[in-house]
């Protein structure tokens, strides 16, 4: 893999294994399985976000519900044809896996930085609690030719900030992963219960031209 496609998108994580292993694809003879990960917050909330693993970097076998694991890789996204719609999924795609012992500590659980162009205008807004919210979404290259293209969060001063940006600014940017639960009401009036995956950002800068 090129150098610089696994250093504009590089994440780590330490969690929970909380939901067993399913097959999701193959690849050349090369099985990988999804499950999710459980990764405590600083405060005293989590997040749940999905991981996708190769047979080929552990055993299987060890990997049950409640396995405490470092992961490192990258957050990539696929455009999955539901009906007549495409939806994009999102998944941490695990290149480094370590076992850890119950009780490991790391002080940031949870770390992604990305280096990646503005492909849309980013939409500012004011919650009804007075918060400044950004939300914008990154487009991240990555070997053959192609690209991940990841929701991003932005709060407060930085909200404010992207603004300012325009389509096709260059932006490197650190954060966390975040899971988070909404409700959709269908066309025929049900209500669904779904989750959201982004990247709240902590810090950003625009990579000048």
């Amino acid at each position: 893999m090129n150098e610089s496609t696994v250093a504009n998108n590089t994440v780590t994580v330490l969690g929970k294994i909380a939901s067993p292993l399913e097959p999701n694809h193959e690849f050349y003879g090369e099985k990988f399985y999804k499950f999710m990960l459980n990764i405590n917050r600083l405060s005293d909330s989590s997040d749940t976000i999905p991981v996708t693993i190769s047979e080929r970097l552990i055993p299987i076998n060890n990997l049950e519900v409640g396995t405490n694991l470092k992961i490192i890789g990258q957050f990539r996204s696929y455009n999955n044809q539901d009906g007549e719609n495409n939806r994009l999924i999102l998944t941490v795609f695990a290149r480094e896996v370590e076992i850890l012992d119950e009780g490991t500590k790391h002080y940031n659980p949870n770390q992604i930085f990305l280096d990646g162009f503005l492909c849309k205008p980013p939409i500012y807004r004011v919650t009804p609690f007075g918060r400044e919210i950004s939300d914008l979404i990154l487009a991240v290259n990555r070997q053959y030719n192609r690209s991940d293209y990841i929701p991003c969060i932005a709060w407060g001063r930085n909200a404010r900030y992207c603004e300012k940006l325009q389509v096709g600014n260059r932006i490197k940017l650190w954060g966390r992963i975040q899971s988070r639960n909404y409700q959709k009401k269908n066309s025929d009036g049900n209500v669904l219960s779904k989750t959201a995956y982004e990247v709240s950002i902590s810090k950003m800068e625009v990579v000048e031209k």
